[in-house]
């Protein structure tokens, strides 16, 4: 079955968001064009991943003659009801004759034979900007660490870490 294949030549808002309970989070990207949504889950350490990663291309880009204008908020995430797919690669170039990052993701598939969904969305600097803050604050978002070794404490026990015996 051929897979589809998203490239769009701009889109109207990108962010990450998740679905589900602290300790169970679903992780996503989503990215609109018009009243075109899409969806893709991916891990918690991809978003954290590629925030670092984009904060890092921000500040190594050339100059703008000006600023650009517009917010840096955070558009809406929409609870997705299903992911279109599940997020493998994902790739980051710079496009300079229309000043964006154009973000390449690529389907995380079993069979090595089958070939994968691609999806390519250019992004704004503040989008990019947006992201970064955004992702940073889901993934500080999670449990909080046990106070000896590090790992997330469930919530279900209490806070206890198998750590304390």
């Amino acid at each position: 079955m051929e897979r589809p294949e998203i490239d769009w030549d701009d889109t109207d808002a990108f962010t990450a968001g998740t679905v589900g309970p602290q300790g169970r989070r679903v992780f996503f990207l989503q990215a609109r064009r018009g009243n075109e949504v899409v969806s893709l889950k991916l891990e918690k350490q991809q978003v954290a991943g590629l925030a670092e990663f984009l904060n890092g291309l921000l500040d190594d880009l050339p100059e703008v003659p000006e600023p650009p204008s517009g917010t840096d908020d955070a558009p809406e995430f929409l609870e997705p009801d299903e992911p279109a797919w599940v997020i493998g690669n994902l790739g980051v170039a710079y496009q300079q004759s229309t000043d964006r990052l154009v973000l390449t993701v690529q389907e995380l598939l079993r069979d090595e034979d089958a070939v994968p969904a691609e999806a390519r969305f250019p992004l704004r600097r503040e989008q990019v900007s947006a992201f970064v803050i955004r992702a940073r604050e889901l993934v500080a978002a999670g449990r909080p660490p046990c106070q000896w070794c590090g790992a997330p404490l469930e919530a279900a026990n209490e806070g206890w870490c198998p750590c304390a015996n």
